[in-house]
């Protein structure tokens, strides 16, 4: 299944509406620096954790794009929509654009 995906700049244009974008990293590598509005759900979580996600089309992320791919092929297999951000969260921070950090509730 071929899974569509963005760039950092088409991500950051789309920020201004109100899309679900989850990031499949660890909770250390969340809290050292995310995109704003990011919500946390490690890869390895999921499976379990599809009835938290948003009734809408998906913005996947992590460090650079590789299990935000993954984590889109497993729920593009399972009804989702998704896209998967390339360059994700590392490339994110080299363009420069602003992002959020530090411990969080999630």
């Amino acid at each position: 299944m071929e899974i569509p995906e963005i760039g950092v700049a088409e991500l950051a244009a789309l920020l201004t509406d109100d899309i679900a974008l989850i990031d499949v990293r660890e909770p250390d590598e969340y809290a050292e620096a995310r995109v704003p509005g990011a919500v946390l759900i490690p890869l390895a979580t999921v499976p379990e954790r599809t009835r938290e996600l948003p009734d809408q089309h998906l913005y996947m992320i992590c460090a650079m794009g590789g299990r935000s791919l993954k984590a889109a092929e497993y729920l593009a297999a399972h009804g989702w929509a998704c896209t998967n951000v390339a360059g994700g969260t590392n490339g994110w921070v080299e363009a420069g654009y602003p992002f959020d950090s530090g411990p969080t509730s999630d």
